[in-house]
């Protein structure tokens, strides 16, 4: 008889080990609430900055701004009405830019930044995601100047020792040459 509930013992212990694990529940829960007030707080920034490009646009009639479907605006300091050639995927391009603030502040000089090249959409260079943008709008000769809030410029880091965080920018940049790898 001990025998057998021994027996029945083993055959339950053996049962019982045999369950599935199971998920074990968080022991704290994210409501989402910090990345709710990241998107509220940025919205609050891209606004102020819209209404500071917005402000500086009104103060210079005498320019002829577009604004890009990729959230930045711009105008053409040299504009080549017959050109048809833009940069595209793979197309090396050199140009020069700078980079100023929205007084005209220069804070990195065309001469500090050198003749630039440029492999559009290819290269990991460090450069702007509005400048990178900007190129593509671009005939060569052309000089245009870009309007770009913080977040197609330097964003939350900015540039060490010349440019707070948060702070848009506007860019004189010239195209020098397109070159298709491909011949075309």
């Amino acid at each position: 008889m001990i025998r057998n509930l021994f027996y029945l013992f083993l055959l339950l212990v053996a049962f019982a080990s045999c369950k599935s694990p199971e998920a074990r529940k968080p022991v704290q829960r994210s409501s989402g609430s910090f990345i709710k007030e990241s998107a509220e707080r940025n919205k609050k920034i891209f606004e102020k900055e819209e209404a500071r490009i917005s402000e500086l646009m009104q103060a210079n009639p005498q320019y002829e701004y577009k604004a890009s479907e990729n959230g930045f605006w711009y105008f053409y300091n040299i504009e080549d009405t017959i050109a048809t050639k833009l940069p595209e995927f793979g197309d090396e391009v050199t140009f020069t830019f700078d980079i100023k603030d929205l007084n005209g502040t220069t804070i990195i000089s065309e001469t500090e930044n050198g003749l630039q090249l440029y492999k559009v959409d290819q290269s990991n260079q460090d450069l702007i995601s509005g400048i990178r943008d900007g190129i593509k709008l671009m005939n060569v000769g052309e000089q245009v100047t870009f309007l770009f809030p913080s977040y197609k410029a330097y964003g939350y880091y900015g540039i060490e020792n010349k440019l707070g965080t948060n702070i848009p920018v506007q860019s004189t940049v010239t195209l020098k040459s397109i070159l298709d790898p491909h011949g075309n």
